[in-house]
């Protein structure tokens, strides 16, 4: 990676986690926990939510010293181990840097986040037409969510540009 896709990926993960933070802050600071808010008749709703769990509150159930090491090391490890690469990639685009961004930023905010609330991540957003809804989630959620979706459509870009080219 040069340093125009080291200062693209570090600008994009930066970005995230302030983004990210600044969102939690000022739900926690400006939303009662007991209150939802509600906007366009339902269909996105504010409402503070602790999550123990990962995304939309998977493994919430699992034992607390499981939680730990999954969301706690793991994740983490896992972030370590997306950075490692991108420092040894021969080519990576920048269409897979931005992307990259996004997930490690995400997951960076949301953990960082549970390391200082005990193991809970701050979630405030949910979406929702007539009986289906999501779970609650965050900002943080949504950059992962981005990233991985926009990590796919470069992939099968690329793919589908090799399959031309071949």
């Amino acid at each position: 990676m040069n340093r125009a896709g080291a200062l693209l990926f570090t600008s994009v993960l930066v970005a995230c986690v302030g983004c990210d933070h600044a969102s939690k802050y000022a739900a926690t600071v400006l939303m009662d926990p007991a209150q939802t808010i509600s906007l366009a008749s339902g269909a996105l709703r504010f409402e503070l939510a602790y999550n123990e769990g990962a995304f939309l509150g998977l493994g919430t159930g699992l034992p607390a010293t499981l939680r730990l090491v999954l969301l706690g090391a793991v994740v983490p490890l896992g972030l370590f181990v997306v950075i490692a690469w991108l420092l040894r990639a021969a080519t990576v685009t920048t269409s897979q840097l931005a992307a990259l961004g996004l997930i490690v930023g995400g997951g960076l905010g949301n953990w960082i986040d549970r390391v200082f609330h005990d193991g809970r991540v701050t979630d405030f957003v949910s979406l929702g037409l007539g009986p289906l809804r999501t779970g609650v989630f965050n900002f943080a959620d949504v950059a992962v969510m981005a990233g991985m979706l926009w990590l796919l459509v470069a992939s099968r870009s690329a793919t589908d540009a090799e399959r031309e080219l071949g």
